[in-house]
């Protein structure tokens, strides 16, 4: 087979312009499709990986933040069991202190009524005891027991303070007035008159006596001068005893 040189050149031709054209008019934009793409999925990666970058650094401040919300947590709960606990402590001092103070005032109430009932014992007593020693002297009571209670309030008369003796005397020259005797049984008229000649001497003033019964005295006599009152008479001086008594057990 003999080679014909210019077919060939022709078909080298031919296969150079074909491939001209095929780089000028096909191959040259698919690969400007394929950098296109290329460029574009190079440009999608990039953002891929920029977001997936970002997506990290938030998903770390997230875990972050939450780090700081757990210690911040912490520290509220450390704090508020704190307070809580001083609160606590506080309010359970408070309630101590007003149980204390409650259980003293009980104290004292208790103290106090039992002192009341005690006074209140002892005033039953003292005024049963005046009771008992009243009928016992209403019994011994009578004429002569006054007859002795007048002679020492004659012997007192000698020895009476400035201002029952001033009151006397003022009681004397009031002529309206002048001075009551009260007395548990009736005086003899010797006995009115040894009495008003008392009173003469230690006054030195003119006495007009008014003489009057009075059985509550129970035995002795009761002297009213103004605001001055000589007492010897028994109902008097067992209301003082008991009066004293009172007294003592009060300060006791």
């Amino acid at each position: 087979m003999q080679l014909n040189w210019s077919t060939f050149l022709l078909e080298v031709v031919n296969f150079l312009i074909l491939a001209w054209i095929l780089k000028r008019f096909l191959y040259k934009p698919v690969l400007d499709t394929i950098a296109r793409r290329k460029a574009a999925i190079d440009k999608t990666l990039a953002e891929a990986e920029s977001k997936h970058k970002q997506a990290e650094a938030l998903e770390l401040q997230y875990q972050n933040r939450l780090a700081d919300w757990g210690r911040e947590k912490e520290g509220l709960r450390l704090a508020l069991t704190g307070e809580l606990r001083v609160q606590r402590e506080r309010l359970t001092a408070e309630i101590q202190k007003a149980l204390e103070q409650e259980r003293d005032k009980e104290r004292i109430l208790a103290k106090r009524r039992l002192a009341e009932m005690e006074d209140h014992a002892a005033e039953q007593g003292i005024a049963k005891g005046v009771q008992f020693t009243a009928r016992l002297l209403e019994r011994i009571a009578g004429p002569e027991l006054e007859a002795r209670l007048l002679g020492l309030a004659l012997e007192d008369f000698s020895c009476l303070p400035a201002i029952q003796l001033k009151a006397l005397q003022e009681a004397c020259r009031d002529t309206q007035h002048g001075i009551n005797v009260a007395s548990a049984f009736p005086l003899s008229e010797a006995q009115r008159s040894q009495l008003v000649q008392a009173l003469q001497q230690v006054t030195h003033e003119t006495v007009a006596a008014i003489f009057e019964e009075d059985s509550s005295l129970m035995a002795g006599l009761r002297i009213s001068a103004g605001p001055c009152t000589l007492r010897a008479n028994l109902n008097d001086e067992l209301q003082f005893f008991a009066e004293m008594v009172k007294h003592d057990v009060r300060q006791q």
